[in-house]
């Protein structure tokens, strides 16, 4: 296929005939699936499965994330002409990539939402599929790690944050995005020391054990050298990459509830997560990206190039290369 196909081919969230390839559509027209992908509740034969969770329960500042889905799908339109720059593979034509869709809830009986999420993810997994998930804000990071340590065991967790989101939490029925991590150590769902947190730059006492590189460590270390410590903290581990958008500077997406100035430029975040091949990614999530206080969508943008680094991750290593 070419460019010239823009010319026939539209709506392949609904019309691709194949689960697998690169997509030439117009990307202004059409319906707008994640990167193109053929939009479908079938997980047979599927490899991973995008899916989105509008949840928006209580984020900091600027509520509104539950139109992060929405916002990065329509992003990333522009993104499946090619196969990504720098990688070298080409994920949607080797692996099976499906739209599965968003999780559907009852926004008026928010306490059922948590077991609602594991469940969801768990469906994807049980077919042999990993998930790349698009929030949504950061509590959904919890129940879908209940989801994977059931799966995987205890794992390695990558979390690029302005917040440890660490706080101290033990009330087994608050649904709180700034103490997920707190829970998921609590719950044995992650290992402290094979975890780390890159960005931070906010005050928080206790970090659970969860390593931290903070946003000027990055600053003054240089990506290559945070990558490289990065894949020295969690080896081999089985690890999940969450990303909430606020680890980047509100310069380059002022788009998410809790902005915080010093944060990592979109240069800096892309470098990082490209030296960090070779970790054995098993699924990954973007969170917090909050259309309405971005009229550029820069933050959208941001947001879609980051799940597009995240599947590469996981196919990198489901691929063999080196």
């Amino acid at each position: 296929m070419a460019l010239e196909d823009a010319k026939n081919q539209i709506d392949h969230a609904f019309t691709r005939e194949s689960a697998r390839g690169l997509s030439y559509e117009n990307a202004f027209a059409g319906a707008p699936s994640f990167l193109r992908r053929l939009y479908t509740k079938e997980l047979s034969g599927v490899d991973l499965a995008v899916t989105g969770i509008p949840f928006d329960q209580a984020v900091t500042n600027r509520p509104g994330c539950r139109f992060g889905p929405r916002a990065i799908r329509e992003a990333s339109t522009l993104q499946p002409y090619d196969p990504p720059y720098g990688w070298n593979f080409d994920p949607l034509s080797e692996f099976s990539v499906i739209d599965y869709g968003d999780m559907a809830f009852d926004y008026a009986k928010t306490s059922t939402v948590p077991a609602g999420i594991t469940s969801h993810i768990k469906t994807i997994l049980d077919a042999g599929a990993a998930s790349l998930t698009l929030g949504g804000d950061h509590f959904i990071t919890l129940p879908i790690l209940r989801a994977y340590a059931e799966k995987y065991g205890p794992l390695a967790m990558v979390q690029f944050d302005a917040h440890s989101d660490s706080w101290i939490d033990d009330d087994p029925d608050r649904i709180d995005h700034g103490t997920f991590v707190y829970k998921a150590v609590k719950e044995g769902l992650i290992i402290p020391e094979r975890s780390v947190s890159i960005g931070i730059r906010t005050t928080n006492p206790d970090t659970m054990g969860v390593n931290i590189i903070d946003a000027p460590e990055v600053h003054r270390a240089g990506p290559d050298t945070v990558a490289a410590k990065i894949k020295d903290i969690v080896g081999d581990t089985p690890c999940y990459l969450t990303f909430d958008i606020d680890c980047l500077d509100p310069a380059f997406a002022p788009g998410t509830g809790t902005p915080v100035w010093g944060g990592l430029t979109s240069g800096q975040a892309a470098l990082i997560l490209r030296e960090i091949a070779g970790l054995n990614v098993v699924g990954g999530d973007v969170v917090e990206v909050s259309p309405a206080y971005d009229t550029t969508g820069a933050t959208a943008v941001a947001g879609a190039h980051v799940a597009m680094e995240i599947l590469c991750l996981w196919g990198w290593t489901r691929r063999g290369s080196e």
